[in-house]
């Protein structure tokens, strides 16, 4: 069994070039490398910067205790995830039964992760630091992608299917994370899984979708 202290990471490795690594019961804390030291590595860096969706969710005491890594399963991946260098596949540790308490612990880190994307977002420069990643999106390009992504990809596999001009909205949008959020547990209520991806999995993509251009965000920022 798992100590308390344990930052329980699920690795899913590509068939060529990249690994995924996430720390499953911390969504939004996924980083991809060439190896599983790599990925690892990164991830671990990412710690500082995540602490501060930890703090929002009330959680910063259970993160300062995660001192130690855990691999729990490894994953095969697929083209996706040497592409993307995104988890694809979901484990089969993230397919286990969690309780409705964990379940919420959760579902308060992604609201988190929504938090902290915004303020990110309303934070950085209007005109971002050139990188090749993406093209070098502008700064609204990043943000249209990323609130029009959930629920194309993501809420419609608990069928809450918002349309890409309602979730621009900020309005609209807290109608659209709040549908989302009830849809998730009345899934689990009932159950059922998201389509072929289990709940877990799901909040997991959401996050780390959100951190990952949140990150990206303030990486490219001219004011930092």
């Amino acid at each position: 069994m798992s100590r308390m202290t344990d930052l329980r990471v699920i690795l899913e490795i590509g068939k060529k070039r990249r690994v995924v690594a996430g720390a499953t019961d911390w969504p939004g804390l996924d980083r991809w490398g060439t190896s599983e030291k790599d990925a690892l590595a990164k991830m671990w860096s990412y710690i500082p910067r995540y602490a501060g969706v930890a703090e929002r969710a009330g959680l910063t005491t259970e993160f300062r205790r995660a001192t130690d890594i855990e691999v729990v399963e490894r994953v095969p991946g697929s083209s996706s995830t040497d592409f993307w260098g995104v988890a694809h596949v979901p484990s089969a540790f993230e397919r286990e039964a969690i309780s409705a308490a964990e379940l919420g612990r959760r579902l308060e880190l992604l609201r988190a992760c929504w938090a902290e994307f915004d303020a990110v977002a309303a934070r950085v420069s209007a005109e971002l630091r050139p990188s090749g990643r993406s093209g070098g999106r502008p700064k609204t390009s990043i943000i249209r992608h990323t609130y029009g992504t959930e629920p194309d990809q993501f809420s419609r596999k608990v069928e809450v299917r918002t349309p890409l001009d309602t979730v621009l909205t900020p309005e609209n949008r807290t109608s659209h994370r709040r549908a989302y959020l009830d849809a998730i547990r009345a899934y689990h209520t009932e159950g059922r899984p998201a389509r072929t991806w289990p709940l877990p999995f799901l909040v997991r993509r959401t996050a780390h979708h959100l951190m990952d251009h949140a990150w990206e965000m303030e990486d490219r920022d001219l004011g930092a």
